[in-house]
C-alpha cells in the first residue's frame, strides 16, 4: 500500500471519501430515474446533503440502491460528471495555461492584447486536454466505492431561504 492510500485510507478521509461516493451514486440513480431533475450535493463527515426538490421517499429508496450497488463492485457510481472535483481540476489547469501564456509578456496592455490568441488557444487546449483528469481525481483520491460498514442512519428533510434540501447522515 503506498503512502498516499494509507493517508487516504486514514479514518476521517475514508468516511469522506465514502461518503462523498454514494452521495454521487444517490445522485447517478436519481438523475437516471429523471434527467430532468436539478439537484446538487455536498459531503461531510457526518454524511451529505441533496439540494433540490426530490421526495425523502425517493431519495432513500436511491440512497439505499446506490450502498447496495457500491458494495456489489458497481465503482462507476461512485464517479460523478458534475462533481465539483472535475471543475476546480479543469479550473486550475486552466487558469495555469493561462498563466503561462503570460509569462515575459511585460508592461502595456498591448502586449498583453497580442498575447491573447497564445493564451486563448493553450487555455482551449487545457480544456478538452484535461477532460479525463477530474473523473481520474475522483476514482483516485476524493472518492471511494469501497463502502465497508458504511450505513444510512438517517434522512431528514429541510427547507432553507425556501429551497429544499436532505441530510443524509451516514455511520461506520
Amino acid at each position: 500500500m503506498s503512502n498516499l492510500d494509507q493517508v487516504l485510507n486514514f479514518g476521517p478521509l475514508s468516511r469522506l471519501r465514502r461518503n462523498h461516493a454514494l452521495e454521487h451514486a444517490t445522485l447517478n440513480l436519481l438523475m437516471r430515474q429523471n434527467p430532468k431533475l436539478r439537484l446538487a450535493g455536498y459531503t461531510d463527515l457526518r454524511g451529505f446533503w441533496i439540494v433540490g426538490d426530490i421526495s425523502t421517499e425517493g431519495l432513500q429508496k436511491a440512497a439505499d440502491e446506490g450502498l447496495v450497488r457500491l458494495n456489489r463492485g458497481e465503482a462507476a457510481l461512485a464517479i460523478h460528471q458534475n462533481c465539483g472535483t472535475n471543475f476546480v481540476a479543469t479550473g486550475f489547469l486552466a487558469g495555469t495555461a493561462g498563466w503561462i501564456g503570460m509569462l515575459g509578456v511585460g508592461e502595456g496592455f498591448k502586449k498583453k492584447i497580442n498575447r491573447l490568441p497564445i493564451v486563448v488557444t493553450l487555455v482551449t487546449l487545457t480544456l478538452i486536454i484535461s477532460q479525463p483528469i477530474g473523473p481520474l481525481i475522483q476514482t483516485r483520491v476524493t472518492t471511494t466505492p469501497m463502502m465497508g460498514d458504511l450505513k444510512i442512519m438517517e434522512i431528514t428533510r429541510f427547507y432553507r431561504r425556501g429551497l429544499p434540501m436532505h441530510r443524509v447522515i451516514t455511520k461506520g
